[in-house]
């Protein structure tokens, strides 16, 4: 008798059960649910590797760019490191090339006597900060896609469990109109696939919700990293200027 009880008892707890029990709504809803959360699953460790790589790279870059004296000095290094700031450097520096009539291969040279500093115009000095802050402009929109599909996934996910919670206490309460009595066996199919979409919803929108938050919190780590990587760019150029 107890192992017949113990079967019997982990068939009925099994999800698939409920599965079982629902309409085609129902049904409908959980699979709907399960590719959202393969989806929003995707973009998540797509952009966590992503992010990653970007952030280490970046770190790394903007280290270097700070033992040197000269903004042209990691201009070559640039094109080895594959990060948001190596991006934003390289774009202040094809700008500072073309400024003091340097060919790119000869960057190297530049601040010597072969290259010396040249004076920049107040014209140029703008034109270079506008260079870099459009260039950080354009990695933000790198970094920040497919976010709006996984903040969409995020929002919609429990909505769609709550709509299946709805329609599932909906048809319960539709059977026990039919059987004209309060019937646990009529009522149980509706109910246990209300419960089901729930729980599926809340499993693919709380980790769904934890990862957006942590992706968009190094995005924006990424932003600030960035804009003062423009504004250490543009001190070493001001000061080169009264050398």
């Amino acid at each position: 008798m107890p192992d017949k009880f113990f079967l019997l008892t982990a068939y009925y707890i099994n999800p698939y059960y409920p599965y079982q029990l629902s309409d085609a709504v129902g049904k409908g809803i959980v699979l709907l649910l399960l590719v959202f959360s393969i989806f929003t699953w995707t973009i998540m460790i797509d952009k966590g590797i992503l992010l990653y790589r970007a952030r280490r790279s970046s770190l790394l870059f903007s280290w270097l760019f700070r033992e040197k004296k000269y903004p042209l000095a990691l201009y070559k290094k640039s094109n080895e490191l594959k990060g948001p700031v190596a991006r934003v450097y390289q774009a202040g520096a094809d700008d500072l090339l073309s400024f003091y009539e340097i060919p790119p291969e000869f960057s190297e040279l530049y601040g010597t006597q072969k290259a010396p500093v040249k004076k920049l115009s107040t014209a140029q000095i703008e034109t270079l900060r506008s260079s870099l802050e459009r260039s950080v402009s354009d990695q933000i929109i790198k970094l920040e896609d497919k976010m709006g599909l996984l903040s969409t996934a995020v929002s919609v996910s429990p909505l769609l469990g709550l709509f299946g919670t709805v329609w599932g206490i909906m048809m319960a309460f539709c059977a026990m109109t039919l059987q004209g009595k309060a019937d646990i066996a009529a009522m149980a199919p509706g109910i246990s696939s209300a419960l089901l979409t729930t729980v599926v919803g809340l499993i693919v929108a709380i980790p769904s919700l934890v990862g957006f938050n942590l992706i968009t919190n190094t995005i924006r780590q990424m932003i600030v990293t960035m804009d003062n990587f423009v504004e250490e760019f543009m001190s070493k150029v001001k000061l080169e200027q009264f050398d």
